[in-house]
């Protein structure tokens, strides 16, 4: 079979879809803050960043949906068992509606808390109260769709999650211009274009899972969909990477907080950059995505050979991508800076620190590798503990002190967390992949 091959074709058939449907998320996120970015004041990029970055932290905390699903999905497939494969399908829908139940449940606290904690000024608190009471209603298409997308990863179709990101995208880049270039609605607009776009993406995801279970002929099992058994192993790989999700958007979000604390320039400017931070992230993930798949069908088929391969052949991509960002970075950021605002003290701040996402590539690009092997190989406590680590004991102290140099040291120690989980995972990897139960 074609899916058994382990060369560079095998990963770009699956890595290259990927990619393109990764990059339209912090796309939209350039559209969303260009679309403000040339109101006339600061406080709505302000919102729009504030309001991205909470729903950033909880919807990529609960992520794991997506890679739990990825690593168990492809070890699935590598048994050649259909009736399994829709197991894991339906334990995930169920846990996704269930927590998107729960969020909605408790947006109120959830709102307090994450803008105490952010502590933004008070005229871009009130437009993120107004966004966010709107996007959070988006909670249950938002996680089934995460449950969706990591299902046909580890299946190794990368087509389907590019036709849900791209029906996305353009729904919302559309509403978005409807709502607030036309309709003359401000934050409030951005955040009912991502809702709508939401739904049509999960409305597009299931009649694509239809048409894969036609191609997969098998059963539903009431006994296995009910199994706590199977639940016990989606709920232990989940909780890990839970925690390992959280610590990431910990980092994300105590950036945010700190970017908050210099003012709403350096704040709108540092909400730019780490647009094109996600926009690289992104289009790297395609790999990582990849490596998912193969390492995970790999192991499933107990072939270590071919785990090893996966990983130097993602690798290489990785490396080869990520060296193109820095060049692209280095020669079009400043353009690509005033492309997305006109508020010339916003422009001047995000050049000033545009070195340190010129740099990024190329450092970050190791962390984005290793999350997907380790992902594929369900390493999830040990995903937990290298993340737990790079944020707290890196991280955070790198920050306290670095403090004198301001947003410079902000986005230095950013960049010593981002080092410290690639190198983390490099170190445990070789001394992980001999527990696995290989042939």
């Amino acid at each position: 079979m074609a899916h058994d091959r382990y060369d560079h074709r095998a990963v770009l058939h699956i890595a290259t879809p990927l990619i393109l449907s990764n990059i339209t998320v912090p796309l939209l996120g350039m559209v969303d803050t260009a679309v403000v970015g040339h109101l006339d004041s600061p406080h709505y990029i302000g919102a729009v960043a504030v309001g991205a970055i909470i729903f950033s932290f909880i919807y990529t905390g609960l992520n794991f949906l997506r890679m739990g699903t990825t690593g168990i999905t492809a070890q699935t497939l590598g048994t050649r068992d259909n009736d399994e494969l829709r197991t894991v399908l339906g334990q995930v829908l169920s846990v996704a509606f269930g927590m998107a139940a729960i969020l909605l449940l408790l947006q109120v606290p959830i709102g307090v808390l994450a803008l105490w904690l952010i502590n933004p000024s008070a005229d871009v608190a009130a437009q993120t109260e107004i966004y966010y009471s709107i996007r959070i209603w988006s909670a249950p298409a938002a996680l089934a769709n995460f449950a969706l997308v990591g299902w046909f990863i580890g299946l190794h179709n990368a087509r389907a999650p590019l036709f849900m990101m791209i029906l996305v995208n353009i729904v919302n880049i559309g509403l978005d211009i409807l709502f607030v270039v036309y309709l003359g609605m401000r934050a409030d607009g951005v955040a009912l274009a991502s809702v709508l776009a939401e739904y049509s993406g999960f409305a597009v995801g299931l009649f694509l899972v239809a048409r894969e279970l036609r191609l997969r002929p098998g059963h539903w099992i009431r006994s296995r969909l009910t199994d706590k058994h199977r639940f016990k192993r989606l709920f232990a790989v989940n909780a890990n990477l839970l925690i390992r999700t959280m610590s990431l958007m910990f980092a994300f979000g105590f950036l945010t907080a700190m970017s908050a604390r210099q003012g709403d320039i350096i704040l709108a400017a540092n909400a730019i950059l780490l647009n094109m931070q996600y926009f690289m992230a992104s289009a790297l993930d395609g790999f990582a995505n990849a490596a998912e798949a193969l390492v995970g069908r790999a192991i499933g088929a107990k072939h270590r050979d071919s785990i090893k391969r996966a990983i130097r052949l993602s690798m290489f991509w990785s490396v080869v991508i990520a060296l193109m960002f820095v060049v692209a970075y280095a020669i079009g950021g400043a353009w690509i800076i005033k492309l997305l605002t006109d508020l010339e003290p916003i422009r001047a701040a995000a050049i000033l620190f545009l070195p340190w996402i010129i740099l990024s590539p190329i450092i970050s690009t190791w962390s984005f590798l290793y999350d997907g092997v380790y992902v594929g190989a369900t390493l999830a406590r040990e995903m937990r503990n290298t993340m737990v680590f790079s944020t707290f004991l890196i991280f955070l102290p790198a920050y306290w002190l670095l403090q004198p140099l301001g947003n410079h040291g902000l986005w230095l120690s950013f960049l010593l967390f981002m080092a410290a989980r690639g190198l983390t995972m490099w170190w445990l990897l070789p001394r992980k992949l001999p527990t696995l139960q290989l042939n």
